[in-house]
This record gives C-alpha cells, structure tokens and sequence, in this order.
C-alpha cells in the first residue's frame, strides 16, 4: 500500500504544476484546517523559489537588448516638456495624419539563443494621475505582432508602421498630471518580460478663423470713494506665440498704490466634484507700475507668451482633468493689502 508521502508524490506528478496541486488539496475534504494553513505555507515558500529561479534563469542566459528607432526625426520637430519625473525631455512631434514608422532591434546577449513567447510591439496613449495611479487609465491602445512563440537564435530587426494613428489629444506634462504617447516593446517569457519603451508627442493645431470675433475682457476694481479701477484685455483669445495686450485705467486712486504686477497662472483641475484636485502654477510674474498713480492714468498692458512654458487649455480631458490659464492683476498698497482681480484666457495651438 502506497504511504501519504508517495500519493502527495503522485498527485503532484499528476498535475505537473505545485500550484495546481495545492490549490487541489485545498478543496479536497479529507485534510483539516492546519493541514490546508501549512500547505498555503508551503505554496508561498515556493513562489518565492520559483521568483528566484527565473531571476537566476535571466542571469545565466542573459537578457537580451531591446532599442526602438523611429524614422525621420531628423527632420521631425522636438518638443520640450518639463516632467515631473525625469525632468526635461525633448520627444519627437507628431500631428495631423502623421505615420509613426520605424525598427525594433533585438539583440542576443551572451550568444543565447531566446525561448519566448512572443515579442509585440504596442502603441499606447495613457492618462497618469500621478498621485492616485489608481485613476490612470489608457486611451488609445493599438498593438502588433512582431514575431509569435518560438525561439530566436540571433539579432534581428524588425519594421513597425502606425498609419494616420488617432490623435484625440495633445501631449501634456503637469505638476499632477499628464497626457502621454509611447511606443512599448514586449517579448514574452516563461520567466520574465524583457521591456522597452519610447515616448513622443502629439500636438493639435486649430485653424484661425479669419471672422472668428475676439471679445475685449473689461474688469472693475472699486473701493467706495477710495478707488475705482478698469482692466480691459483687448482679446479673450491667445495663442502660444501672440502678445497679450490691454491697459488699465485709474479713474479714481485716493489710497497710495506701491506697485501694481501682472500674474499668470496655470490651473489643473484633476476629477470632478466633491473629490476634484486643483493646482495653482504661477508662470510669470510682471511689474506693470512702480509707484502710486495719478487719477485719469493709464497703464498699458502688454505680455510675450511666446517665452512662457505653456500648454493650450484643456477642458475635461478624457473625463478626467482640465488645464486653465488665468491672468491675475494685483495691486499693492503702503499697508501691504492686495486688491486684484482674475480673468480666464483661452490659450490654443496655432496650426
């Protein structure tokens, strides 16, 4: 009569997996609890080992080397993001009905050959809160395959074409958000994946509209017989590189002003409702007027964008976040009190 050891012996042969067979035991009636405790033990004992085997099976048989090259970027233009992760990055444009083309170089390490799984190329657009990753999520996700489960047994390249991909959005890099494309490389093993990804950009540019109005933006600052101020912004429309112009003017000043600036600020709104996030960015601070005016002055306004690291305004971005920006105009008196008054701009991308 065969012993307990060699029908455990038995059953496991007979499953050819240790998982599979603890989770068999598991269920069988005829072991009591403390049995069912130390075969769970033991099944986490084991997927550590097997962790530790694939990771020395990667060491002996090495690696191999994953490198994505994307065709034309020497004529392609570069855009600069300052992210919060890797800090300043310049990835490759892409717009309109562009293709995404290039090579997938794989190379052996050691001399190895590569018993895999499968090797795919994929091309992802992904939402990242970069605090709650939880409310991340990808919004457009195309894959190809580049070679099916078998075994490589020397350097190879491989041509990869994205035709006239969906470019629903555009590239953005926040303090608590961004908006990202990449290419990401997979090849699939029986003990681990070998990765490697590439970022690039996509940037929507709106036609002008010749007879599209442009509203002038009037504001009033007033203080009951002490002050009565008019900001007016010749536009309420701006793109990346235009100037914003307007003037202030003082048509009653009975405190002493020290100073008067102008602030732009960028707002991210994360979520909606109850749960929403918002971050204040100042981008530029400008001294309008240094000292206190007269009545019936008038102070121009004129700010350069074109020097400003900005985005065009997003709004509800794939249900999850918008980009704002707001003109800020802050006076000062000799008592150090603030009086201001805050005005939206819609910013957009010239085509």
């Amino acid at each position: 009569m065969a012993t307990n050891f060699e029908i455990v012996i038995i059953k496991i042969q007979t499953f050819r997996n240790f998982e599979n067979f603890i989770v068999y035991m598991n269920t069988e009636n005829t072991i009591n609890q403390q049995q069912k405790y130390k075969l769970n033990q033991l099944s986490n004992l084991w997927y550590k080992y097997t962790i530790i085997e694939a990771a020395l099976l990667n060491l002996v048989q090495g690696a191999p080397t994953i490198d994505i090259y994307l065709d034309g970027l020497e004529t392609r233009k570069i855009a600069r993001f300052n992210d919060k992760q890797q800090g300043l990055i310049g990835l490759p444009v892409y717009s309109g009905n562009d293709d995404i083309t290039g090579l997938v170089d794989l190379k052996m390490n050691k001399n190895k050959k590569i018993d895999h799984l499968g090797l795919r190329i994929e091309l992802l657009g992904r939402i990242e809160i970069i605090n709650d990753q939880k409310q991340s999520s990808d919004f457009i996700s195309l894959g190809k395959e580049l070679e099916t489960q078998g075994i490589i047994m020397e350097d190879k390249t491989y041509k990869f074409q994205f035709n006239k991909f969906e470019k629903q959005y555009e590239s953005y890099y926040g303090k608590e958000v961004k908006l990202r494309y990449y290419l990401r490389v997979i090849l699939q093993r029986n003990y681990g994946q070998v990765k490697k990804e590439v970022e690039f950009a996509v940037q929507i540019g709106e036609q002008e509209q010749v007879d599209q109005g442009q509203s002038t933006l009037k504001l009033e600052v007033g203080i009951e017989d002490c002050l009565h101020i008019e900001f007016e912004y010749f536009k309420s429309r701006y793109h990346l590189r235009d100037v914003v112009q307007g003037k202030v003017n003082f048509y009653l000043v009975n405190i002493k002003i020290k100073n008067m600036e102008l602030v732009l600020i960028r707002k991210e709104q994360i979520g909606i409702g109850s749960s929403q996030q918002i971050d204040n960015e100042t981008l530029i601070k400008y001294e309008l007027m240094d000292g206190c005016p007269q009545k019936g002055e008038v102070v121009p306004i004129r700010l350069f964008l074109s020097g400003i690291n900005m985005s065009p305004s997003f709004n509800n971005v794939g249900g999850k976040f918008s980009v704002k920006y707001i003109l800020n105009l802050i006076l000062l008196d000799e008592d150090d009190r603030k009086y201001f008054k805050q005005q939206e701009i819609k910013v957009y991308r010239k085509r």
